[in-house]
């Protein structure tokens, strides 16, 4: 019965983002193999060069996003598909609908930037379940990364209670954590502000600009009648050797769920992007290769063997992949993609999150 419990614990799905961690723990031996041409590198040095000419409207996107106005979204659509055709890269072509998908989400960190300790910035994630805020109109709303709103309520952030939206311009959009048992958001980042849309902004300037505006926001971090929620913005560090083992060895105020590693110069790019990059705590020295100090969060837990396992043979494999041939219908599908389906993690037996189902992982 135990074994049937922590099967279904580790419920399973197939994704079609490349190396989601969206995706449950992997049986890649019942599918047949995906390959791509193109790896993580790749794609990251691609949407690099692709977001310097690509210009989408966040200024017209954050509106509707406040407003719930889409309306003429369909004819733009159409004139939007025309672009950016037979790219190698995945990318997204125009602005989401609505309330679905309108996260940046994260890929497993695979390919190893070389300039990880000098271009990317780490953010530690508490458990929760990922969150699109919006406040705007006198309330504030809360979204899942699949569109549906799951709260509705007063906040002090721009817009988000009647006494401080008076101007109807004052709308604010975060990307945040939920921590159902703290009752508190943790915001991951931010793509609008008081009505300044940063999507286009890079990821150093989003988070600076996040730190500042909420210090000037008096009473976000504390609970009261016109905030019964605490949001609370997240601390970035640099990646270099020596920040990632004082990060591993730091006690935080909550769970650590796992490690967002995010690229400098990424614009908040709504969908899976392989320049913000997911590994759990205790990958780091096998998959960095860095030495990192003992304590609770580098400890490996009974699964980490199979999920470690998994990410180091397809490392090991890229050079035999790059010399098959890629005609061999076993090896590759029609359209010539990768696909590594993301490991799942059991649920800690302790943990803040009042809730055992294991979907209370975040989604990255």
């Amino acid at each position: 019965m135990e074994e049937l419990s922590h099967a279904l614990a580790c419920n399973f799905s197939v994704s079609q983002d490349l190396n989601s961690t969206a995706a449950p723990h992997p049986r890649l031996g019942q599918y047949k193999a995906k390959y791509s041409s193109l790896e993580q590198a790749e794609r990251r040095r691609r949407l690099l060069e692709l977001q310097k000419s690509k210009r989408l409207d966040y200024v017209n996107h954050a509106r509707r996003l406040a407003e719930d106005d889409w309306t003429g979204m369909e004819e733009k659509e159409e004139e939007a598909d025309k672009d950016i055709e037979g790219m190698e890269v995945e990318v997204r072509k125009k602005l989401p609908k609505r309330y679905a998908n309108q996260l940046m989400l994260s890929e497993w960190l695979i390919d190893i930037p070389p300039d990880l300790a000098q271009e990317w910035v780490l953010v530690v994630c508490p458990v929760g379940k990922r969150a699109l805020v919006v406040a705007s109109r006198g309330t504030t709303t809360a979204y899942t990364k699949s569109g549906y709103c799951v709260n509705r309520f007063p906040s002090l952030l721009p817009g988000g209670n009647h006494r401080n939206s008076s101007v109807g311009k004052d709308y604010t959009i975060l990307d945040c954590i939920y921590n159902e048992a703290q009752q508190m958001y943790y915001v991951l980042d931010v793509m609008c502000w008081r009505g300044h849309p940063v999507y286009d902004c890079q990821t150093d300037f989003r988070f600076y600009w996040l730190r500042c505006k909420m210090e000037e926001q008096a009473g976000l971090e504390e609970k009261s009648r016109l905030n019964p929620f605490k949001f609370v913005s997240l601390q970035n560090y640099s990646c270099t050797n020596e920040s990632l083992c004082e990060v591993l060895a730091t006690d935080f105020p909550f769970e650590v769920d796992g490690l967002l590693f995010y690229h400098k110069q990424t614009h908040y790019n709504p969908g899976c992007t392989p320049l913000v990059g997911w590994l759990r705590p205790y990958m780091v020295s096998d998959v960095l290769g860095v030495s990192v100090p003992a304590g609770p969060l580098t400890t490996k837990p009974d699964y980490a063997g199979h999920q470690l396992q998994q990410i180091i043979d397809h490392k090991r494999s890229k050079k035999q992949r790059a010399t098959e041939d890629a005609s061999d219908d076993n090896l590759a599908d029609a359209d010539g993609r990768y696909e590594l389906e993301h490991l799942s993690t059991p649920k800690p037996e302790k943990s803040f999150s009042s809730s055992g189902d294991p979907s209370s992982e975040m989604e990255n």
